[in-house]
């Protein structure tokens, strides 16, 4: 099951010509999809947009009744290449997934793509998520749309011009017979605003039509010497086709007075941080009417020299105002400005970071920076000295707020699978470990600090492929079942059988995609409408020659899990070991069970929940089994006993019952100290009866133990 369900708000995906939209930027995507006749879409999930290849499937019955192809790719480079249907057809087509590493997954397809050019429009929509909001590595997309000549819209983010980038994509597309990207930032995808709405419309040609009159043209693959024409084709007649729609039809925006002497240039995307900025500098007001001109780049990629030539005359100095590194759209306008002899100083990187995520305080630096140079005549008079000595230093709280990393959630059964892994490391000691792209990937963080290194989504056993040359210890990899079906069968697995490699790996099943938000794979347990599931990834190992299988139906028995785990690295069989480890993911649980519960309890039902607590006169304070489980819900606890200083190990009111924390305590040998409880909610009358006749014994037997008690109080 998906992370959230967007079964309501796809109704508004229905609204007509004259309507008001009022939503998320997600949902308004993908109502502009359907409102320029896109015949086919899909993706694969992934921050920041994991929220659209959800909202897809909720709506997949208004797609079908528009005849648009819907189809929940197995990875970025499968949707990628799901766009060849626009080269040879005149149908629009729109995928989506998590840029730049769904980029970086999709690229052979997108380059393909680049070379042969399209004939409907294209459209890749990246959700880019460089900063502080991102799980990934700080890179951006627009290098891969100048390698491969693929055009880049950033566009502002408010969701009239989102909806208005989606058609100038298609159109810019089709123009130029090159695929488009349309980036959208991490606060785009969830921003909230309104826009009026157009009828849906039904692709002039679907995909069922153009599969009924098949087309094909080989000057359109990608083989000599017909690549060699393609890349002519691109420099010739596809790039200026680009710069002449893009400035004809006003794709870029230009604000403000059109003869002041200075002016900024900046991605669409960062238009609100910048707007923000000059109305606290009080040169812009509440309504975006700003003294000083603005050249937004919608389309970051390709630039237009005559456009921006244009916006440069008569001015002294432009800043660029460009997120993330290098700075390849300064360096783009910079080489405008010199080829045209230019004197227009050009301001950047030298006043705004590098690197990292401009947030509303660095921009206004920045911009106030580029004044004080340029033109300090604008800046209020208290920020016209570069040092301003009346406002107090910013502390550094790095050095007093802690980090805090992402982890396992509370009752997640990934846990047990690496706190059976500890336990196996204190026999065997320390072993080469390498993780994958998932939640798994969270026990390379204390307490279990297992694995550090991740190459990919399913690539973690592959990247073991070094450490496979023998030895006393064999290397372990870890993968999830998400990770397994994307990539890994064929890359980690099929690699590991093909090189006879003698290492372990792992499978965590938690039967979903649930790093990317809980959507459904080819293992899931739960029946799919739409999609075929009940596949089961012991099976497909075996399929392509992995001999030595085993699946630990149950995470939560750590015994078993590290029994298993012992097995693996003992065995005599020469060959990959696979261990599938499955137990449902707890998230996605509770957000079954707890809805089927509340109105259980609410029908007046009997329900039993079982929680665990801790034994305070028994548990000796070492805090082995916080260290051996890391569970969100262990924590410490003072004691009101003069007689004990340290604290002991308690258990708060986010347990989830999943007995992990108990597992743990046996299998280490620790202590005795967890107890399991069992709340009953409506219970019968024989139970409260029972309940009331064992709560008066405990308190007579509490009170008779109190009496016995010394007492310490002053008389």
């Amino acid at each position: 099951m998906a992370e959230r369900s967007f079964a309501r708000e796809v109704e508004k995906l229905r609204l007509g010509d004259g309507d008001n939209f009022v939503g998320e930027g997600i949902l308004a995507i993908t109502k502009a999809l359907l409102e320029n006749g896109v015949g086919y879409v899909g993706g694969y999930q992934g921050a920041p947009i994991s929220h659209l290849m959800d909202m897809l499937a909720d709506a997949e019955e208004i797609l079908d009744e528009l005849d648009i192809r819907f189809e929940a790719n197995a990875s970025e480079s499968a949707a990628a290449a799901m766009l060849a249907a626009s080269v040879h057809y005149p149908i629009r087509g729109a995928v989506t997934f998590k840029g730049p590493v769904g980029v970086n997954v999709a690229s052979d397809a997108l380059a393909n793509l680049a070379s042969a050019g399209v004939n409907g429009g294209a459209l890749a929509i990246i959700g880019e998520d460089y900063g502080e909001g991102s799980s990934i590595m700080q890179e951006r997309s627009h290098a891969f749309a100048m390698k491969s000549q693929i055009w880049l819209i950033d566009p502002r983010p408010n969701l009239p011009s989102i909806v208005k980038a989606v058609g100038q994509g298609f159109d810019l597309s089709e123009a130029s017979n090159t695929p488009v990207m349309l980036m959208v930032r991490i606060r785009s995808c969830h921003v909230t605003g309104s826009f009026a709405t157009s009828d849906n419309r039904r692709p002039p040609l679907t995909v069922t039509g153009a599969l009924a009159d098949p087309k094909s043209d080989f000057t359109r693959v990608v083989l000599p010497p017909w690549s060699y024409i393609q890349e002519q084709d691109k420099v010739n007649n596809r790039w200026p086709a680009a710069e002449k729609h893009i400035r004809e039809n006003g794709l870029n925006e230009l604000f403000g007075p059109v003869d002041a002497g200075i002016g900024i240039v900046l991605q669409g995307g960062m238009y609100n941080s910048v707007i923000r900025a000059l109305q606290r500098l009080g040169l812009a007001d509440l309504y975006g009417d700003t003294e000083i001109p603005l050249y937004i780049l919608n389309v970051t990629y390709p630039l237009v020299a005559g456009e921006f030539l244009d916006f440069c005359a008569g001015k002294s100095a432009v800043l660029v105002v460009e997120e993330g590194q290098p700075e390849f759209i300064e360096q783009g306008l910079g080489a405008i400005l010199y080829k045209a002899g230019s004197d227009v100083r050009l301001f950047g990187k030298d006043v705004l970071p590098m690197a990292g995520e401009y947030t509303g305080q660095i921009v206004l630096d920045g911009i106030a920076a580029f004044l004080r140079d340029a033109a300090p005549e604008l800046l209020p008079a208290q920020r016209r000295a570069p040092n301003r000595e009346e406002q107090p230093p910013v502390p550094d709280l790095a050095k007093t707020v802690p980090i805090r990393p992402p982890g396992f959630c509370t009752g997640c059964p990934e846990r047990p699978v690496f706190a059976a892994l500890k336990l196996i490391e204190g026999e065997r000691g320390k072993h080469q470990i390498a993780g994958d792209i998932g939640c798994h990937l969270f026990a390379a963080l204390p307490p279990f600090e297992i694995g550090g290194s991740t190459m990919g989504y399913g690539l973690g056993p592959a990247s073991n492929g070094a450490f496979d040359g023998g030895g006393d210890k064999r290397a372990i990899s870890i993968i999830g079942d998400g990770g397994f079906w994307h990539n890994g069968l064929a890359s980690s697995f099929g690699n590991a059988v093909f090189n006879k490699s003698d290492s372990v790996i792992v499978v965590v099943d938690n039967f979903y995609s649930a790093a990317t938000g809980g959507q459904d794979v080819p293992s899931s347990r739960a029946d799919n409408r739409s999609k075929s599931t009940k596949h089961p990834i012991t099976e497909a190992v075996k399929g392509i020659g992995v001999e030595w299988v085993r699946q630990v139906d149950r995470t939560y028995d750590v015994p078993l899990m590290r029994d298993t785990l012992r097995e693996a690295l003992t065995t005599e069989h020469k060959g990959p070991k696979v261990i599938v480890a499955a137990s449902e993911c707890m998230l996605n649980r509770q957000r079954r069970e707890r809805p089927l519960e509340a109105k259980a309890i609410a029908d007046g039902r009997r329900v039993e929940k079982p929680r665990f607590g801790v034994d305070e006169d028994i548990c000796t304070g070492d805090h082995a089994c916080i260290r051996l489980s890391g569970c969100p819900s262990l924590s410490l606890k003072r004691l009101d006993d003069p007689l004990r200083d340290d604290p002991i190990a308690a258990i708060d009111e986010s347990c989830v019952g999943c007995g992990n924390c108990g597992e743990v305590a046996d299998a280490a040998i620790l202590c005795p100290s967890f107890y399991r409880a069992d709340i009953v909610h409506n219970p019968s009358w024989i139970e409260r009866t029972f309940a009331g006749i064992s709560a008066r014994i405990i308190a007579a037997l509490q009170a008779r133990r109190a009496r016995a008690r010394l007492d310490f109080a002053e008389g």
